[in-house]
């Protein structure tokens, strides 16, 4: 496609019309209607994060695709809201043939880094570095299907579950489920929880970061059909013990931020919310809650399938992509680039090798 296809414009530029034809698009391939890939997401991180565009692609003047990104210095481009979102790539109608490096060019982007490209976005496949196993839930046939192949596979998992569920009940008070809660100090006190769970664990703190803390604030606010945030909540004696915070559209849940008070931790209170999310979810019309590819022993329990999402880079020829890059995070970059380039491999291990021959020469 000629670069003169391409009108890069802010996300919050971008009018019904254009929404409407991005989910049309969306639509006629045969991916799962996954909310970061909608343009209310990037609408969203474009309002806390400055950088965001979109490159419209275009033929005879007439929308063909859609490539949301970052842009930062440098010309280093990411993936939009990369380090919380869980699908990412370009939405194209099908057929379009796309030269990833010219779109970079286009939009000015000396490289495009990636985390969670999601599968069948053929034009980059080829710059993954990494595949992750994308664990998902499937409800089409509805919960209570679903919860008769969990008794098959991991019955410990249910009895166990509901039996610390009236546990907590004994022990705390009445256990009410809440789906869809809009009490912001609920919210606050995810944030609470999953922070010390950042801290405990060594991993950086998210909600420290002011631009995820307004997303999330955004998105709890938002109610678009195709793209809003869910903030579900369990209760043992009025008090809130586990919460989520996910994004949905109307088939797809993403479970995105969960967390729990560590003092009810005995009771496994984030299972007991999981379980009942699903039940509320299949009922509401989910029918894939999505559970993120980050490692987690509970998600092979209840997972009833894999997704494949690629982690890599695109990098244009030349010093300048080089330097954008590596320039960027050295060491994560630099063994990415090794993975995706294997001239640049050889070259590595020539210059190590030299560089060892020097010293004992």
């Amino acid at each position: 496609m000629p670069d003169k296809g391409v009108v890069i414009v802010r996300p919050d530029e971008l009018g019904p019309a254009e929404h409407k034809t991005w989910r049309l698009l969306r639509a006629e391939g045969d991916a799962p209607e996954n909310p970061f890939l909608d343009p209310v997401f990037a609408t969203a991180v474009g309002r806390v994060r400055p950088q965001a565009r979109v490159a419209v692609l275009q033929q005879d003047g007439t929308p063909v695709g859609f490539f949301p990104y970052e842009k930062g210095p440098l010309g280093h481009g990411r993936a939009i809201g990369l380090g919380v979102s869980d699908s990412q790539g370009a939405v194209l109608r099908p057929g379009i043939r796309l030269d990833p490096r010219r779109l970079l060019a286009a939009c000015g982007l000396a490289s495009w880094e990636f985390d969670n490209l999601e599968a069948g976005q053929r034009p980059f496949l080829p710059h993954a570095a990494e595949a992750l196993a994308d664990p998902v839930i499937d409800l089409d046939e509805g919960y209570e299907q679903y919860a008769a192949r969990l008794r098959r596979t991991s019955s410990g998992f249910l009895r166990q579950t509901r039996a610390k569920e009236r546990r907590l009940a004994r022990q705390t008070g009445e256990v009410r489920f809440e789906y869809d809660c809009r009490d912001p100090d609920a919210l606050r006190a995810l944030k609470r929880w999953k922070s010390a769970q950042y801290r405990r664990t060594g991993r950086r703190d998210r909600f420290a970061q002011p631009w995820i803390n307004g997303l999330v604030d955004l998105l709890a606010h938002g109610d678009a059909p195709d793209c809003r945030g869910l903030l579900s909540v369990l209760y043992a004696g009025d008090r809130p013990v586990a919460a989520h915070f996910g994004l949905r559209s109307p088939t797809v849940l993403s479970w995105w931020f969960p967390a729990y008070d560590r003092d009810h931790g005995r009771h496994s209170p984030g299972s007991i919310l999981l379980l009942h999310l699903l039940r509320a979810a299949a009922a509401d019309g989910v029918r894939m809650v999505d559970l993120g590819s980050g490692p987690a022993r509970y998600k092979d329990t209840l997972k009833t399938r894999e997704l494949r999402v690629y982690e890599g880079a695109v990098i244009r020829p030349g010093p300048a992509g080089a330097v954008c890059w590596l320039g960027r995070e050295p060491a994560r970059a630099a063994r990415r680039v090794v993975r995706s380039h294997p001239r640049l491999a050889r070259l590595a291990r020539r210059t190590l090798e030299q560089a060892g021959r020097l010293r004992t020469g």
